[in-house]
């Protein structure tokens, strides 16, 4: 895979980025987003493809990018079709980090050093190109505005953006619920997409332990026991806790 395009994840991660505190939105989803974003970018590629709700691997030459090329080898190591929801809600603890080490050794975004509380040091990220950032965001304005279906490329990156919740980014406030609403609906002009946008929500959820299945339908005259939780609404994602916006990445 050549340099010439920008890979999901990197637009994802820039995406992120909030240019005025050098931190990323929604870091407790990111990691599952980027995990998401690898996975339809290496469809994308012709490597992956999907398989009911799993995700087979077609053909396993590597891509050139040795991020991807590094999921593509675990993914050809599993031998048997995975589950997107499993393969997302697995372990992915620094995918976040590594993809800005990534950009910042391709000169995407600088490190700055810092402290926090005068004590802690931090390490913060700017982009050195904003074009590129406006670029990706005219993208996904264009597809909102005008409702022509966008190409899948663009559909993959509105539906991570959902899942791992960076409408209230993008799009803030009253004013911007209708964009929020958009940028929803287009998960369904990429099935790729969709899929490992709903796997990500179902991840927040807490519902990747089993395979879903179609309820039983209950007996007559027979009520739910009292206590039972509802399923997780499919399309919205978890609300993820209260906190600080991002973590200070300690060196």
């Amino acid at each position: 895979m050549g340099r010439s395009r920008r890979t999901l994840p990197e637009e994802l991660l820039l995406l992120a980025l909030d240019p005025a505190t050098g931190t990323t939105a929604q870091p407790q989803s990111l990691d599952l987003g980027l995990a998401g974003a690898q996975l339809v970018e290496l469809a994308l590629a012709g490597r992956i493809a999907p398989d009911g709700d799993r995700i087979a691997v077609v053909v396993p030459r590597p891509t050139g990018d040795p991020t991807l090329d590094c999921a593509l080898e675990l993914l050809r190591r599993r031998g048997a079709p995975v589950r997107a929801v499993h393969w997302i809600g697995g372990p992915r603890l620094g995918l976040r980090q590594t993809y800005l080490s990534h950009l910042e050794r391709c000169g995407m975004v600088h490190a700055v050093a810092g402290q926090m509380c005068g004590v802690l040091p931090t390490t913060r990220y700017q982009a050195t190109d904003n074009a590129i950032s406006r670029e990706i965001r005219a993208r996904l304005d264009s597809a909102i505005r005008t409702g022509v279906p966008p190409d899948p490329r663009t559909a993959a990156l509105a539906a991570l953006a959902h899942a791992v919740g960076l409408g209230k980014h993008l799009y803030p406030g009253n004013e911007g619920r209708s964009s929020r609403s958009r940028l929803r609906d287009l998960i369904r002009h990429d099935p790729m997409g969709g899929l490992v946008a709903h796997a990500v929500m179902d991840v927040q959820n807490g519902v990747a332990a089993q395979p879903r299945r179609s309820p039983a339908p209950a007996p007559a005259g027979r009520q739910a026991a009292p206590g039972a939780r509802p399923e997780p609404v499919r399309g919205v994602p978890a609300q993820p806790h209260h906190g600080t916006m991002a973590r200070a990445v300690a060196h």
